[in-house]
């Protein structure tokens, strides 16, 4: 993570927690897509992507070396979500669940 030389103004704890509001503010899937793209660089972008793509496959147990030959990411960022699944504050668990159960109820024909 990156330090800064001078002390900011603002604490980085109330400006983490500003953006997180932010983030739950918007609206719907094409809000946040809005946003993202325009908070984060392409590679940052690519990064999220690539922890979030491998989250149901380590759900499901597969071995690393498979999770890598199915999505191309690497044997070590597949291990640092899977240590933040297993040992995180929840936060990948929550999202999972969430989007399964999203999924789930928008397959159901009402």
């Amino acid at each position: 993570m990156k330090r800064r030389a001078i002390d900011p103004e603002t604490p980085n704890e109330s400006v983490e927690r500003s953006l997180c509001e932010a983030l739950a503010a918007l609206r719907d899937v094409d809000e946040m897509q809005a946003f993202l793209h325009d908070l984060c660089t392409p590679a940052e972008l690519e990064a999220l992507v690539d922890r979030w793509r491998v989250v149901p496959y380590l759900q499901e147990e597969l071995p690393y070396r498979e999770i890598h030959e199915r999505t191309g990411v690497s044997i070590t960022t597949i291990g640092r979500v899977a240590r933040f699944l297993n040992q995180g504050n929840g936060g990948y668990l929550a999202a999972a669940a969430r989007a399964a159960r999203k999924r789930k109820t928008a397959k159901v024909p009402a």
